[in-house]
């Protein structure tokens, strides 16, 4: 199951753009557009208000240092890889999900008390 956030207005707002061409790309299940250059990070930012949610806890994620550091702006793949939004480029096709938690993370806190 993705996770999407409520809507809301996206983050980002994009200034008038007439130099670079669209491409689309997929988020969480959607096809959405984005213009070449954009990084992930910004791509996502104009479309939605939260990149994704931590994986500590329920707080919304929208990136931090910006320079790929803090490892606060992962998201994935669909196939599972991890990728860094603020400084991987999109791609034309890329499929990109937001709220995946990755199968091992569910497998460590899916008994967080440690009872049988």
């Amino acid at each position: 199951m993705t996770h999407r956030f409520p809507l809301s207005p996206p983050q980002l707002i994009r200034v008038a753009e007439t130099r670079r061409a669209s491409l689309s790309f997929v988020l969480d299940g959607v096809a959405v557009e984005a213009l070449a250059g954009d990084t992930l990070l910004t791509a996502i930012l104009t479309q939605q208000r939260h990149l994704r949610v931590s994986e500590f806890g329920d707080g919304p994620r929208a990136g931090f240092c910006l320079i790929g550091a803090c490892q606060d702006c992962w998201v994935r793949e669909e196939g599972g890889a991890r990728l860094r939004a603020c400084s991987t480029p999109v791609r034309e096709g890329m499929r990109v999900v937001t709220g995946k938690p990755h199968p091992t993370a569910a497998a460590c806190c899916a008994n967080p008390g440690g009872e049988a």
